[in-house]
């Protein structure tokens, strides 16, 4: 097993959760969940996952390919909001494009998206811009979700109004 270099604090914050998961369906996912809410910015880092690894006995190869398909695991520090521009066909077609190219103006992420990447936490840690496939809302595309609140026929002026809101505190 690898060498666990995890603080103590959060050593036995972790103990606590694996013990509550103890003998239960899904033990590795709860168990990954939790630990990634005890980040102050929403992700998992490595020596969190090395310390889940040694124990759970469940080996890195394993934790990482979970952590990596699933969309709601992080890997880096999210920021304190979170903007996800819907990147499907009925969005794409409205204009989704030219949003996330706004967003990535707005908050100095154009490298990274046009990068590939599919998602970039600002400096300050104060938002993170990410895509999604379809968020299923087709018919009310473009679609944007601020913190969790879908917002539908997003325009860029709008775009820009929502954001603002969300930097002065509103929702």
């Amino acid at each position: 097993m690898p060498t666990v270099n995890v603080m103590p604090a959060d050593a036995k914050k972790l103990d606590e959760i694996i013990k509550s998961y103890e003998n239960k369906q899904g033990r590795v996912l709860g168990v990954l969940e939790e630990a990634q809410k005890l980040n102050k910015h929403n992700y998992l880092p490595e020596e969190t996952i090395n310390y889940i690894s040694s124990k759970l006995n469940v080996p890195l190869s394993r934790l990482y390919s979970i952590v990596t398909f699933y969309s709601f695991f992080n890997l880096k520090p999210q920021g304190d909001h979170t903007i996800i521009v819907c990147r499907g066909t009925a969005c794409h077609t409205k204009g989704s494009k030219s949003l996330l190219d706004d967003i990535a103006a707005m908050f100095g992420g154009t490298k990274e998206l046009e990068g590939g990447e599919p998602s970039f936490t600002t400096p300050d840690n104060k938002f993170t811009i990410r895509t999604v496939a379809c968020f299923g809302q087709c018919a009310l595309a473009p679609v944007v979700s601020i913190d969790g609140v879908i917002h539908s026929n997003v325009s860029p002026p709008q775009l820009r109004r929502l954001v603002d809101k969300t930097l002065k505190g509103r929702k």
